[in-house]
């Protein structure tokens, strides 16, 4: 009887086991100051994460809004926008790149976007879906879902 009791409890360790490594950890990344090194740092944390966990084993959204869209703002749009972007370098987009390519997704915010009135062409490869109706509510919205939240 010990034996059965023993193999059952294996059995049911080695299914929990399974069943925790198919699942993702989800991290929210929450980025809404316009400060270059500080958002530098924010994607040095994101690939810190990313070196530490793997890829495959993570889901996570970077979130923008406020000034923190200077991080993916064009250079050329930075008079328009009177916002400093910390994008000037292509360090910066290679490094967004790399992060893309790794599943990390980036998203604005258009209550920024309509707000500072800046077109989402004045954004680095960004795409439709990328944009959320509001950055603080998707931060709620991922923390209610399960996703972590980090304000680097």
């Amino acid at each position: 009887m010990r034996g059965l009791i023993a193999l059952f409890t294996a059995a049911l360790l080695s299914f929990g086991g399974q069943a925790l490594a198919a699942d993702k950890q989800k991290v929210a990344y929450h980025i809404n100051g316009g400060d270059a090194q500080q958002q530098a740092a924010a994607l040095g944390n994101v690939r810190n994460h990313i070196n530490a966990m793997g890829a495959d084993k993570l889901d996570i959204k970077v979130v923008m809004h406020g000034d923190g869209l200077s991080l993916v703002l064009l250079p050329e749009h930075q008079d328009k926008t009177k916002m400093k972007t910390a994008n000037a370098d292509q360090n910066m987009q290679a490094r967004i790149d790399g992060l893309k390519m790794d599943g990390v997704q980036f998203q604005v915010c258009a209550n920024t976007l309509k707000g500072r009135n800046i077109p989402k062409e004045a954004l680095y490869d960004f795409k439709e879906d990328d944009v959320v109706p509001s950055g603080v509510a998707q931060l709620s919205i991922l923390q209610e879902q399960g996703y972590t939240y980090i304000k680097p």
